[in-house]
């Protein structure tokens, strides 16, 4: 399991950078550089839990790690595309597999408990349920 800090710090050995900054459209992106490195903005000012700024900062580095970028113009699906790519890395970052298995093992049955006990959002955690448990992030079939 990875922590909000160790996400910055990660991202610091990554040598991507990361900064506070009021956004209008969105709570954080990422995105590339013709030099070939990446920057994530955060609004911190829009998020009310350490859970939320863990998640999406986990999601752009995830955008980050994978390459996973579209413009404005992009289609829906190949925004979807990319979007899941990142929520994967970033399920995988915070979330192993055998950590989820052993936290359902210890008596975390509920999705807010499990939320709670990861540290991660409800909405995360649903999607990590699903990806561990049936291959896809579709979560609007399964809760």
């Amino acid at each position: 399991m990875t922590n909000l800090l160790e996400l910055y710090e990660f991202a610091e050995n990554h040598n991507i950078d990361v900064d506070w900054v009021p956004l209008t459209a969105s709570k954080s992106l990422s995105m590339p550089f013709p030099d070939g490195s990446y920057g994530i903005a955060v609004d911190p000012w829009k998020m009310d839990t350490l859970e939320i700024e863990t998640v999406l900062l986990s999601h752009e580095l995830g955008h980050c790690m994978t390459g996973s970028f579209y413009n404005k113009y992009a289609t829906c699906d190949v925004r979807r595309k990319h979007e899941n790519r990142a929520d994967k890395w970033a399920i995988q970052n915070l979330i192993s597999e055998e950590e989820l298995d052993d936290a359902v093992a210890d008596g975390y049955a509920d999705i807010w408990s499990l939320a709670e006990h990861f540290n991660v959002t409800e909405d995360f955690m649903r999607k990590a349920v699903c990806w561990y448990t049936h291959g896809n992030l579709a979560t609007e079939l399964y809760f």
